[in-house]
């Protein structure tokens, strides 16, 4: 029996078994199973190694998306560029890193994408706010993070003014907040100076409604989660496993 699992802590709000799982019954894959790996350091990824010989691939999230590299014996062009990675590959014992984020996010994101959305504010500059970067800079779009403290190239929220706003009409959520079960958290963000110009995606999926995104819909912004590039980073991570 081949397995394959996440790593991250905590896994309260996991997609991937649940998709896995329902993803080899309907496709009678009878000799894989998905599993949670809820690791409180990323130190113990040694201990799911040694205890599980028969692991074949584990995906990667918060918060160890960048931490997981140093554990790895190889990585492809897109880890080593963005410093991230949410996909391991397990062959004879040796871990190649990969990361699907980056064709999750980019796919997802060119459904309600317009004309105007020139110019990007990423909220939170943890591993997967590298991979929205990553294709950003792909897809000629400017951008600024923000983050609870400013620096040389960063803003804090509390910078944020109409103007910055009316200049980055597109508004991504890198962030946790607003997951369930904190659902009543958003980033702080000035919502009012959002505008039907403005397209916020919020990579959080549960809710299927953040408190962000319902704060932008309120003022008539396109919105979008995190559901679509979840299910098309796992079915990349599957390519890359299945190979």
């Amino acid at each position: 029996m081949k397995l394959f699992g996440l790593i991250g802590y905590p896994l309260s709000h996991s997609f991937s078994k649940k998709y896995f799982t329902e993803k080899f019954e309907k496709e009678g894959i009878s000799d894989c199973r998905y599993e949670l790996f809820s690791i409180a350091a990323i130190e113990e990824l040694k201990n799911v190694l040694d205890q599980h010989p028969e692991l074949c691939g584990l995906n990667v999230t918060i918060p160890y998306k960048q931490q997981v590299i140093s554990f790895l014996d190889e990585t492809d062009d897109v880890v080593r560029k963005i410093k991230a990675c949410n996909c391991i590959s397990i062959k004879e014992g040796k871990l190649k890193g990969y990361n699907t984020d980056v064709t999750g996010f980019e796919r997802a994101l060119q459904e309600k994408l317009k004309p105007q959305h020139t110019s990007a504010l990423i909220l939170g500059t943890g591993g997967a706010a590298k991979a929205v970067e990553f294709v950003l800079q792909k897809l000629g779009i400017g951008f600024t993070y923000v983050s609870r403290k400013p620096t040389v190239n960063n803003y804090s929220y509390e910078m944020l003014t109409p103007a910055i706003m009316a200049d980055h009409l597109l508004i991504i959520n890198t962030t946790p907040l607003g997951m369930y079960p904190a659902v009543n958290e958003a980033p702080p963000v000035p919502y009012e100076a959002l505008t039907p110009g403005h397209y916020l995606f919020d990579l959080v999926y549960n809710p299927e409604k953040t408190l962000f995104l319902q704060k932008g819909e309120e003022r008539g912004t396109a919105i979008k989660n995190g559901y679509e590039m979840l299910q098309i980073q796992a079915e990349e991570s599957w390519r890359i496993w299945d190979e």
